[in-house]
């Protein structure tokens, strides 16, 4: 059973690859929400009732750029955590703070660097 504690926001425009993701955090017993754009994500964030233990963001959304999306975010919480997904990580200038993981990823590298972020 998942705490509270331990809910990730997930946030990528294209259906199948949310789905799939979510699926894997589920299984490792992570609550999620989903989101399919910056708009939606923010929505989240700024639900002051709503804890979120981690963004997890596609780089390239069809509203926001992942980055800025991230900053905007943090503005509202600051210590929240941040994981960009992208085909494209090893070329991301990652803010401090934040982290990144390239896709596709498997199973095993999300959930190993989820539980890095985490601390678990």
């Amino acid at each position: 059973m998942s705490n509270p504690a331990s809910t990730i926001l997930v946030v990528e425009d294209d259906n199948i690859v949310r789905m799939l993701i979510v699926d894997v955090l589920e299984e490792l017993e992570y609550s999620v929400l989903e989101a399919a754009d910056g708009a939606e994500a923010m929505a989240f964030v700024q639900d002051k009732a709503q804890l979120i233990a981690l963004m997890m963001t596609d780089k390239g959304l069809p509203d926001i750029d992942g980055i800025e999306l991230a900053r905007q975010a943090r503005k509202e919480r600051p210590d929240m955590p941040v994981l960009f997904a992208s085909g494209y990580a090893e070329t991301i200038d990652v803010p401090d703070g934040m982290h990144s993981i390239g896709k596709p990823f498997s199973i095993d590298q999300l959930r190993d660097k989820v539980n890095s972020i985490l601390g678990h």
